[in-house]
């Protein structure tokens, strides 16, 4: 423990030292505790720039606004839909479409389902 003494009173500087000029040097404890701060507001900065980064992100509006109604039938996939309906056009693009519209997390479809397709 670090003691200092000044106009006969003893003083604890826990984590401190001085030296005979007077200036306070760290010792071990006390950098690691400078260390610690240092990085936890380091901390605090990356994560509130990081938190702001992405604020300014949004979603995609999907573009078309008439739909048309398909009631699902055994066996029907989003493709074999999508191939139907869009008469040879890019089938891709309308298939992420109708996933994205009808929320299908991974494209499985049941039958009987209503899914709406973009036209």
């Amino acid at each position: 423990m670090s003691t200092m003494t000044i106009n006969a009173k003893t003083i604890d500087f826990q984590g401190f030292q001085a030296n005979p000029s007077g200036r306070i040097i760290l010792n071990r404890r006390g950098k690691l505790a400078r260390t610690l701060v240092v990085l936890s507001l380091a901390i605090v900065a990356a994560s509130v720039a990081g938190g702001q980064a992405g604020a300014q992100t949004s979603k995609v509006q999907v573009a078309s606004t008439q739909f048309i109604t398909v009631t699902v039938a055994p066996g029907d996939t989003v493709w074999s839909l999508a191939n139907r309906v869009g008469g040879g056009s890019d089938a891709g693009a309308l298939v992420s479409a109708i996933i994205e519209i009808n929320s299908l997390g991974n494209g499985d479809l049941t039958a009987g389902q209503k899914i709406r397709i973009p036209l």
